[in-house]
């Protein structure tokens, strides 16, 4: 397809982002089963709740534009999902992988907010106003789940993480 418009680019966009959507559907229960901290689990047992309904708002968008979602794949995702694949993967303390898993997650989430800001703006300009709002909550779930992350990042899972570098001596500069 060649991207001669801001609607082309805009539905090229979307697509990305259905994919991207679809494929955090498969990698966000593998995350919160991995997870040592309950409270990142039930965070990512919720974001995968609201991921359901990511991919529905995209759907109705394009059943708006009167346009097949499918037929493309989000690399960029692929790519994020793919690297927090390896922390699954590694072996060490339940905190510290924890705090690693935080940093996939929020890599993922700020991809999202990057992809989810210009398609928002991409609909405002084009007209398309029910669009906009629909990517514009979308877009707010997912600045909210990464100031969620964040919060247990900071107040639970990066502390926890420090107390048991400390007590197996790992991390120590003196």
């Amino acid at each position: 397809m060649k991207l001669d418009t801001l609607q082309k680019l805009y539905v090229d966009e979307l697509r990305d982002l259905y994919n991207a959507e679809n494929q955090l559907l498969k990698a966000l229960p593998k995350m919160a089963k991995a997870v040592s901290s309950e409270e990142l689990k039930n965070a990512f047992e919720k974001h995968l709740e609201q991921t359901e309904t990511h991919v529905e708002r995209l759907e109705d968008i394009f059943k708006e534009l009167d346009q097949n979602p499918k037929g493309k794949t989000c690399h960029g995702m692929k790519g994020l999902v793919e690297e927090g694949s390896e922390i699954l993967k590694e072996d060490g303390d339940p905190s510290v992988l924890d705090a690693g898993i935080i940093v996939a997650a929020q890599k993922v989430e700020h991809y999202e907010i990057a992809g989810y800001g210009s398609v928002r703006t991409f609909a405002g300009l084009l007209g398309q106003k029910k669009a906009a709002e629909l990517l514009q909550t979308t877009l707010d779930e997912e600045s909210e789940a990464n100031e969620l992350l964040n919060g247990l990042a900071e107040s639970i899972v990066n502390p926890e993480a420090l107390i048991e570098s400390e007590l197996t001596g790992v991390g120590r500069t003196n």
